[in-house]
């Protein structure tokens, strides 16, 4: 009965129906012609380990939240936003060290939740402070490259 009912849930690329129609809208939102990267610059080794990518990645949206000017409305954004971007490496560093399947899978599911939250925050203090929107959707677009890769874990060790 579970591969039926994931089966439902699903759709050819293995994604869930909630996650191919985020991919969808939220791609229309971002979408300006550019595919940037927080992780290489032109003429870099790309970086493969998930902890030093993940690390990266919360490096750069501290380096990010320093840009974005401070009032009410971004106060609490910046502090969610910076809390779930570093959440994801930190609970990679815990899945890896997991001792077990159980622990393993809870901690990679914390990494797919809080990418995908750092993106909803990139959007909501896109929406605050525009200007800041070419460099929120580089980080954007990374949080969400790691919330497929943590999507892909998951499920193919559940």
């Amino acid at each position: 009965m579970k591969e039926n009912d994931e089966a439902r849930m699903t759709n050819d690329k293995g994604m869930t129906k909630s996650e191919d129609r985020e991919l969808s809208m939220t791609d229309s939102f971002w979408d300006d012609g550019e595919m940037p990267s927080v992780r290489e610059e032109p003429g870099t080794k790309r970086v493969y380990d998930l902890e030093e990518r993940t690390a990266r990645f919360g490096e750069a949206v501290i380096d990010f939240a320093k840009t974005i000017p401070q009032h009410a409305v971004t106060n609490r954004l910046i502090g969610q936003l910076v809390g779930a971007a570093t959440s994801v490496g930190a609970n990679y560093v815990e899945a890896d060290d997991a001792v077990s399947k159980k622990e393993f899978l809870k901690n990679i599911g914390t990494c797919k939740k809080e990418a995908r939250e750092t993106k909803h925050f990139l959007r909501m203090i896109v929406r605050a402070v525009p200007v800041l929107k070419p460099e929120a959707c580089k980080l954007w677009r990374e949080a969400r490259e790691l919330h497929l890769i943590f999507s892909k874990i998951w499920r193919s060790k559940a």
